[in-house]
């Protein structure tokens, strides 16, 4: 089995956010760039497979030379291969077909990306890469099993859990539950110098154009001032709760 597990570059959650350009583009000065924690749930469902039932393990990324330190953490984890597509991911239709080119070429059986990624947290890239290369989507999935060219994945959807049988080629939106986070792997010294051996091929772009851009980028509106009103004046708490929060 094929495996191919799709990696995004993005800022750390507690990296603090600032833009540039007139809150056009976004500031990468200072910030620290992590595996988005969906894909390295996949990956390491991907390891499970590789270790278990003998799957060959590639990672793939659509950015720029900066996102390589990215790239060989998934190689130190036990990812076989890298693939870096040289160009700047600024649409989810233009990352999916990037990535679906190299799916097709390569000929894989499952591909493995987050949900979403925790950076622009679009979630369209999974279901468009599965349309644009003919294979069955199972989004929000939290469990998969592969039996020969079988797959049977546990999605979760509202209110609880739904189980699907389906079938190879398969591209899945994993997310936290695929694996739990007391299995996820930090890379040790041996697979770190493994990794500076093992291939990462870049390949240049084969889409010339965008379907969408980014006119400007605004951070959440602080939060306002706390008021504290004493337990025991409730008449004072429905006042507020009325005319001033507006809430009943």
């Amino acid at each position: 089995m094929k495996i191919l597990v799709c990696i995004s570059h993005v800022p750390d959650t507690t990296s603090k956010i600032n833009f540039t350009d007139g809150d056009t583009k976004f500031d990468t000065n200072g910030v620290q760039f992590v595996i988005n924690p969906n894909d390295e749930f996949g990956l390491t469902r991907a390891m499970w497979f590789k270790e278990k039932q003998g799957a060959s393990v590639d990672v793939i990324n659509v950015g720029g030379s900066e996102t390589e330190p990215t790239l060989r953490k998934a190689l130190a984890i036990g990812a076989d291969n890298a693939i870096r597509i040289n160009t700047e991911a600024k649409d989810g239709f233009q990352v999916a077909k990037e990535l679906s080119k190299v799916v097709k070429d390569g000929g894989y059986d499952l591909v493995i990306a987050g949900r979403e990624s925790i950076d622009y947290n679009g979630a369209m890239v999974p279901g468009m890469l599965a349309e644009l290369t003919d294979a069955n989507f199972v989004t929000n999935c939290i469990s998969l099993e592969i039996d020969g060219t079988n797959a049977k994945a546990v999605r979760e959807i509202d209110g609880g859990k739904e189980t699907v049988a389906t079938s190879l080629p398969l591209v899945i939106g994993g997310q936290k539950g695929l694996v739990e986070e007391s299995d996820l792997r930090i890379p040790n010294m041996r697979g770190i110098m493994m990794a500076r051996k093992k291939p990462l091929t870049v390949l240049e772009a084969s889409v010339d154009s965008n379907e969408t851009s980014a006119v400007s980028f605004e951070k959440p509106a602080p939060k306002g001032a706390v008021k504290l009103v004493n337990a025991d004046n409730l008449d004072e708490l429905v006042n507020l709760l009325h005319n001033e929060a507006k809430v009943i």
